[in-house]
């Protein structure tokens, strides 16, 4: 376990310092501002707060204690996101079984060779073997209802899920010259960046928010606040 270097600190600071400020204006404004709708809008505002907090104590002590428990965090992550993608799209007890082996074996497995370097692996383990294992394993449960949708549920749960999210620890282990042990500022910058987009997207969406984009799917999102706040964080991530 390496402590963090002087940077790394830095950074927490600062984003203990914002996140500080915001937490305080939050309150502020929840006592101070009436009105059944900016009660709502600061409600949201506090709870997205609340939210970075959470996220950015779970990074930092993942940080300290190092790559192995980075990537235990984000692999438990990708279990919980594809439980909750199962969830979303609903399968038969015929496929019980290939979903044991997606959360308890591909999962930890795919975790496992990102973790040890065994780059090979991780980029053909879930997008080849898991997408031809999945199908035989449901095929040999013997239900052939909707056959070819019940195994994509799974195989893109997978992809998504998992293969995806994965990449973000994935940082860890690259090896750019001169920086060696501060590829967690890598991970920093991309977590900051993503999560900063969906703040400012929300701002410039209450701000100036117009035409909705998919107003039955995300009845929030607008096409202002979209274009908005992906310059603000594109500006901010260059910065």
């Amino acid at each position: 376990m390496n402590p963090p270097d002087q940077q790394t600190l830095w950074l927490f600071g600062g984003l203990f310092a914002v996140l500080s400020i915001a937490t305080i204006i939050g309150q502020i404004l929840r006592r101070t501002m009436r009105g059944e709708a900016a009660a709502k809008v600061i409600s949201n505002l506090n709870a997205r707060v609340h939210a970075w907090w959470v996220m950015v104590g779970v990074f930092g002590v993942s940080v300290v204690l190092g790559k192995t428990a980075t990537m235990t965090l984000f692999g438990l992550m990708s279990f919980l996101a594809l439980r909750e993608f199962i969830t979303l799209t609903p399968t038969k007890a015929a496929d019980h079984r290939a979903l044991f082996w997606a959360f308890f074996v591909i999962t930890p497995l795919h975790y496992t060779t990102i973790a040890s370097g065994w780059y090979g692996m991780t980029v053909l383990l879930i997008p080849v073997y898991a997408f031809l294992f999945i199908p035989i394993r449901n095929a040999l449960a013997g239900d052939s209802t909707d056959f070819l949708a019940r195994t994509a549920k799974v195989q893109w749960g997978l992809m998504v899920c998992v293969y995806f999210v994965s990449y973000a620890p994935g940082l860890l282990l690259l090896r750019v010259p001169g920086y060696e042990g501060q590829n967690a500022k890598l991970l920093f910058f991309l977590v900051t960046v993503v999560q900063m987009s969906d703040v400012l997207q929300y701002v410039w969406g209450k701000l100036c928010g117009r035409r909705k984009i998919a107003p039955h799917l995300s009845p929030s999102k607008t096409v202002e606040g979209f274009i908005g706040g992906a310059l603000s964080a594109t500006a901010l991530g260059a910065g």
